[in-house]
């Protein structure tokens, strides 16, 4: 079996390119941990909108209720008026 010889410019390039590829892997990392950070305080602020926006509907339904109930005492007003007119 024979083996051919690194040059030890050979194995210098080699090694650098082992550690910019550990590098570029270190770096990959932190990039998906501060994505994955990113993501988990925008599932938040999603959450906490879609809960405040659940509660602002429920207030305007209750508003929408609460002026058709005023509107109808109204409309019941002005008609005794009309009768008594």
């Amino acid at each position: 079996m024979t083996t051919n010889p690194i040059s030890v410019d050979e194995f210098q390039a080699l090694e650098q390119r082992v550690l910019r590829t550990v590098e570029l892997i270190r770096k990959e990392r932190e990039l998906r941990v501060s994505a994955e950070q990113e993501v988990a305080a925008l599932k938040e602020l999603l959450d906490h909108a879609s809960n405040e926006n659940s509660e602002l509907n429920n207030q305007v339904l209750a508003l929408r209720e609460e002026r058709t109930q005023v509107k109808n005492r109204v409309d019941a007003m002005l008609q005794q008026m009309d009768e008594i007119l």
